[in-house]
């Protein structure tokens, strides 16, 4: 079996896309983070001593998705051209939905970008809110879809 991400030395190593030619691609992940009633009602109506949430997570998802390159080894550093987030408020069940879309042209996906775009939303969320509830959980971090490349677009 040949592993992509490691080298005829048996290392480590980044995945060669110098031949491969640029094409338009797009990434969307969701996740979701369920809390108390009162985390959650605090939040929603921008009542947290630490600021205001949801453009703080807004931020810190487009900012988590720019620096993936930085934080996951093997990922290549891309020139986004585009990072949008929205937060999605469920109400019966005290949960927050963020989704990320990703786009850029490039010789390789953005699914790990939309990705950490969501997870780093999530975790600003849970530090923005731990005060009040550290019980909170994270759950369905989820690539949607992705397109552009060689390989077939992908949608949940």
């Amino acid at each position: 079996m040949d592993l992509t991400h490691i080298n005829s030395n048996n290392n480590p190593t980044m995945v060669d896309v110098s031949n491969k030619n640029p094409s338009f691609r797009e990434a969307r992940a969701e996740g979701s983070i369920s809390m108390s009633e009162s985390a959650f009602k605090a939040m929603k109506n921008n009542e947290v001593k630490k600021g205001p949430v949801v453009h703080t997570a807004i931020i810190a998802a487009i900012m988590g998705a720019k620096k993936t390159s930085e934080l996951i080894p093997m990922c290549h550093p891309l020139m986004l051209s585009k990072v949008d987030c929205n937060i999605n408020f469920v109400d019966s069940e005290f949960r927050v939905d963020i989704e990320v879309i990703v786009k850029c042209e490039g010789k390789t996906g953005v699914e790990m970008e939309a990705l950490s775009g969501v997870s780093i939303g999530l975790l600003t969320i849970y530090d923005m809110l731990k005060a009040i509830d550290k019980s909170m959980l994270i759950t369905n971090i989820t690539l949607l879809s992705k397109s552009g490349g060689r390989s077939s677009d992908y949608t949940r």
